[in-house]
């Protein structure tokens, strides 16, 4: 067989005329091939390194350094002010260098440290200018002459083509807010939330913790501050993420959906083929930096850090806490199909298979008979379940042996792949059912058809469909929307397909087979996993899922509104939540802290007095004119909390620092304690486009993806995600629980319809009201 050839790289046997030696020159050439490939990709990362490492600078400004230095020596002029000639006298005395050479290696040696002078200038200026946040807090299109300043001055500093990692070390840290600002700006934002009697007793808490507790946990926070990047993530991703100890699948890990109205190709094999072709593609991109770092106004870099660990990346259960294992490029996939697991080589020879070659494989792996292996069908639902009980699975079961070889396959494959034999997307008589059939697939499958603690899993379904499955610990969701971007933009638009719906390309028929990994699982092991997939099934029938595309308007009349439209969403999310449940509650948005150091997220506490009094007065039939003041005042009120939670003047992540040391410390705090165990009964998420360029919104508008979505928080409260696409789609994916008879995922959705346009009928009474009905579209299928 041709795989049993390469899977060495000689043979020999003993004969009575000595040993005979037969050469694979097959094997030795791919050895060769991929050789040359590993260093190539260690020279890439090496040069990548001293660019990076030297930036704002290039390495060839200490070349002009040099000659700058030389040229005012050979003019009988000292511009080191006699630190050349002090260099000089420190030199090693050697015999055979004669005393021009001397000072000419004297004048380049003080030319490479003023060039690192340099070089550390630039960057200190830099991080001092990022540091400057003003820019944020001014009206969009009206710059204050500072602001004009500033960003010119950061564009100086900046250089020229960044790579993805040029910024990490200029970017700022973090800063630790005041204990009395945050104490403030949280009993501001639970007012509305509490009668008179918890309110006070929520500042008589509040005190005595600022005037005594708070202020020695902050001198703790303060230091860490000083010694470590960022002073919250570490944190945020171990207590939050890795010592969790309920299944990852529903709680924690989220989903990417593909285009909503059209399907590229309706051959499974043809979609993956295209699609993991285009995952290397970014991949090499990564790897070469050759991405863009994330600029804000153009000109304010985000930290990439979170890239780093995008592919080859897999979450390893433990007892106590899980951990996030990288490691170097791996030349394959694991893929998963009818209960069995194969190795996928996307390699030949160190090169990347082509769209039709990878097709090719995925349908070797489609047509292939064999059964599952004992045991084997329902594996992955160990990573569905409770952690503790994979992690001793995984010590016991999985330590040694064939288990151990298979699942470090699994474990460190590029990302995980999983061949669905449903059919999925909006299709049949009732798409809107469908579509939530869709999400529920993506969010948790059958339970074990994906491998949960990979960093992500991609679905590709009998119908061409497809979709991404994400683990949370090592990144957010923007970062993988990014991929996700450019993968569904290069899979349609860059590689296409043929008439007949393959991929483009010619095929290497000599190609080895993908392997079939082997599995010995014992008895009791299955027993495991049978009570792993009991836990993980009752998770997942108990999530009620509703998305749908809101198409009646977008942010264009938003805009024309002059509100935000983030703004303006979250503004209807709090009038149909009061309407659904006749209350307020305390609400989540997620926002991003890259504009800092190796930041993640914070929280925007979205339900603010300032909402609360506008749904008041709106329900409560107050004059239109009254509802505009207020509704523009709740509007403000968020725009002000978005930012300032970006700017490092959030709520939440400094009490959860705090509350982490009290802790460490073995000390308890009751107002900590009353803070973090408040449930997020309306927990909000916005996943914007980030890469617009590669979408053609005007000749394509139907290739547009439905966005994507998560479980819910609080067992008695809602998940929504939106998404807002061009100027008139708005995606929304919102979750709950069966189990909960206050909740229900379609009930909601009609609130938030209602409310989107009562909203804009407020804010334009003397517009029409929107003629489109909200219809979906028959599925369609193109190739471009």
């Amino acid at each position: 067989m041709a795989e049993a050839h390469q899977a060495v790289a000689f043979q020999f046997t003993v004969t009575p005329e000595g040993i005979d030696v037969r050469l694979s020159h097959q094997a030795l050439t791919e050895i060769y091939l991929s050789g040359v490939r590993s260093w190539k990709k260690r020279l890439i990362r090496l040069k990548n390194s001293v660019i990076t490492g030297v930036y704002p600078a290039s390495p060839s400004s200490w070349l002009f350094v040099v000659i700058a230095i030389l040229a005012t020596m050979y003019t009988r002029s000292d511009p080191s002010m006699g630190l050349i000639a002090k260099i000089q006298e420190h030199l090693p005395v050697s015999q055979s260098m004669s005393s021009q050479c001397q000072a000419l290696l004297s004048a380049v040696l003080f030319s490479t440290m003023l060039w690192l002078l340099l070089i550390f200038t630039m960057r200190l200026c830099l991080k001092q200018l990022l540091s400057y946040h003003r820019w944020i807090f001014e009206q969009h299109g009206k710059m204050s002459n500072t602001t004009k300043v500033w960003v010119a001055l950061v564009r100086i500093f900046s250089g020229r083509k960044p790579l993805l990692y040029s910024y990490q070390g200029s970017l700022p840290n973090l800063p630790v807010p005041a204990i009395k600002d945050t104490v403030k700006r949280y009993l501001e934002s639970v007012r509305s939330l509490m009668d008179d009697t918890q309110y006070e007793r929520m500042t008589n808490l509040a005190a005595e913790f600022e005037s005594s507790l708070g202020n020695r946990l902050q001198w703790y926070l303060k230091l860490k501050a000083l010694w470590a990047a960022n002073y919250v993530s570490d944190w945020w991703e171990e207590y939050v993420y890795l010592r969790g100890r309920s299944p990852i699948m529903v709680n924690s890990n989220y989903y990417g959906m593909d285009f909503l109205y059209v399907t590229p190709t309706p051959i499974q094999a043809a979609r993956a083929g295209n699609s993991i072709h285009a995952f290397f593609l970014y991949r090499r991109k990564l790897n070469r930096e050759e991405i863009k770092p994330w600029l804000l106004r153009s000109a304010v870099p985000c930290c990439s850090y979170q890239f780093e660990r995008m592919f080859d990346t897999c979450r390893i259960p433990g007892t106590l806490t899980d951990s996030v294992q990288h490691w170097q490029d791996s030349d394959y996939v694991a893929v998963y199909h009818r209960g069995r697991y194969f190795r996928l080589w996307v390699y030949q020879a160190g090169r990347l298979l082509s769209p039709r070659e990878i097709e090719f494989q995925i349908q070797r792996i489609l047509d292939d008979p064999a059964p599952p292996a004992k045991g084997e069908a329902k594996l992955g639902a160990l990573t569905a379940g409770d952690r503790i009980p994979w992690a001793k699975a995984r010590a016991e079961y999985f330590s040694s042996g064939v288990n151990k070889r298979s699942l470090d396959c699994i474990e460190k494959a590029a990302f995980f792949v999983t061949l669905d034999d449903d059919e999925q997307g909006m299709m049949g008589d009732d798409p809107a059912a469908s579509l939530d059939c869709y999400a529920k697939s993506l969010l948790h499958g059958k339970c074990y058809d994906r491998w949960f603690d990979k960093s992500f899993s991609v679905v590709y379904y009998k119908n061409g469909k497809n979709g991404i499955n994400a683990e949370h610990s090592w990144a957010d969701a923007p970062v993988l929307s990014h991929l996700w971007e450019y993968t569904l933009a290069t899979d349609c638009f860059q590689l296409g397909y043929n008439a007949e719906g393959h991929c483009k390309g010619e095929v290497d028929s000599s190609l080895p087979r993908p392997q079939k990994l082997n599995w010995e699982i014992a008895p009791e092991c299955e027993e495991q996993i049978s009570q792993s997939l009991a836990v993980a099934q009752a998770l997942a029938d108990d999530v009620d899922f509703h998305v749908f595309a809101f198409r009646d308007f977008g942010k264009g009349k938003v805009k024309k509104c002059r509100v935000s439209p983030d703004a303006f969403i979250q503004m209807a999310l709090q009038l149909a939540y009061y309407r659904d449940r006749r209350t307020f509650c305390l609400t989540y948005e997620s926002s991003m802290t890259r504009l800092f150091r190796e930041g993640r997220t914070e929280t925007v506490r979205s339900c603010s007095n300032e909402s609360c009094a506008f749904v008041q007065a709106l329900e409560g039939g107050e004059a239109a004119d009254v509802c505009r003041r207020l509704f523009r005042s709740a509007s403000e009120k968020h725009q002000l909390l978005y930012r300032m939670a970006m700017t490092g003047g959030g709520i939440d992540r400094h009490l959860f620092c705090l509350y982490v040391v009290s802790k460490y410390l073995g000390v308890e705090s009751p107002f900590l304690k009353e803070v973090l165990s408040e449930p997020w009964r309306l927990s909000t998420s916005q996943t914007a486009v980030q890469q617009m360029e590669l979408f053609d919104m005007v000749n394509h508008p139907e290739y547009v993806s439905c966005g994507g979505g998560f479980g819910p928080v609080a067992d008695d409260g809602y998940g929504v995600a939106y998404s807002v696409l061009g100027e008139d789609v708005i995606n929304f994916h919102i979750s709950c629980k069966h189990s909960c008879p206050d909740t229900d995922a379609h009930k909601f959705g009609a609130q938030i319809r209602k409310a989107l346009h009562d909203l804009l009928q407020l804010l334009s009474p003397y517009q029409k009201e929107p003629t489109r009905t909200e219809k979906t579209r028959p599925e369609v299928k193109k190739d471009l």
